[in-house]
């Protein structure tokens, strides 16, 4: 769990701020865009030698 502790002086927007970039840091936003949809596994073996191609490309 992430937790944003206010520093001296700093406002809910600065907080809500680096809230944000932790939570983008963490990669839970990703997470919860990948899995906010249901995807068979078929496709997400597809998406994953893709991925695995495009690497072994560079």
């Amino acid at each position: 769990m992430l937790k944003v502790k206010a520093r001296a002086g700093e406002s809910v927007q600065q907080m809500l701020r680096r809230f944000k970039k932790l939570c983008e840091k963490e990669g839970l936003i990703r997470d919860i865009k990948r899995t906010t949809y249901y995807e068979k596994p078929s496709e997400r073996n597809r998406r994953r030698l893709r991925k695995a191609q495009r690497a072994m490309g560079r």
